[in-house]
């Protein structure tokens, strides 16, 4: 298993942070040009922590609308940003599962083209696409939809625990393992109140995890932590508190 870290778009917060982590994720898009990246430095903290990459693809761009020809500029970014990707060595690339209107069933056949178009734009740049849940969000696919399109596309899935108790509480933890955990491929770990997305440390929540333990026991992929602090000894306890679950 490797264990990593999100920082989001920032290099800075990557360098303050990801020592002792195996993974770096780092987000891209969202208007901005890859291309900007400061390569040099990315590849430098890489190297120095010993870590792999795994890029976020944009948080606001949906995967499908009513509209083929916005539909194709779609596909047509992401696979710009696949293609920068994995120019600079990505393992995989999250991409939030997202419609115009995600309860519109007559959408969910192009959204199954979208996403296996996009999967197939990552394969090209040797980058694997991950489909993360985010149905407690306006424009997110509900758990099970997702589950059922990823599993008829054949694309793995980041399976973001703190998401799917937000969504539908521990029994939506359970039940999507339960039915998809076989395509799970990459984590996002946090904790959550039914509060809100608060992404808080583990352990200062309400989440089972000791459901994701024993649905996904023996998991030996990807894992990123993904808390909304810059202190690294809390982001180093929720990793423990990880390893734990996982690792038993």
């Amino acid at each position: 298993m490797e264990l990593g870290l999100t920082v989001g778009d920032s290099l800075e917060r990557a360098d303050r942070t990801i020592d002792g982590f195996d993974l770096l994720e780092l987000s891209i898009g969202e208007g901005a040009d890859p291309n900007a990246i400061d390569t040099d430095r990315l590849e430098g903290i890489l190297e120095r922590e010993d870590a792999d990459l795994c890029v976020h693809l944009p948080f606001k761009q949906v995967v499908v609308t009513p509209v083929n020809g916005i539909n194709d500029a779609i596909l047509d970014y992401q696979r710009e940003l696949l293609e920068w990707a994995g120019s600079v060595g990505a393992e995989k690339a999250v991409l939030h599962g997202t419609a115009r209107n995600p309860h519109d069933t007559d959408l969910r056949p192009v959204f199954a083209e979208q996403l296996a178009a996009i999967a197939d734009a990552g394969a090209d740049a040797g980058v694997e696409l991950v489909v993360e849940n985010v149905g407690h969000q306006k424009r997110g696919l509900p758990l099970s939809v997702l589950g059922d399109l990823a599993r008829e596309t054949d694309t793995a899935v980041c399976f973001d625990v703190g998401h799917a108790y937000m969504e539908d509480g521990n029994d939506g933890v359970k039940r999507f393992l339960s039915g998809y955990g076989d395509l799970v491929s990459h984590l996002h770990v946090h904790d959550a109140r039914s509060r809100g997305d608060t992404h808080l440390p583990l352990g200062a929540g309400e989440i089972d995890y000791g459901i994701v333990a024993d649905r996904l026991e023996g998991f030996d992929d990807t894992v990123a932590v993904e808390v909304f602090t810059d202190d690294v000894p809390l982001l180093c306890d929720t990793a423990e508190r990880v390893r734990g679950h996982l690792e038993g």
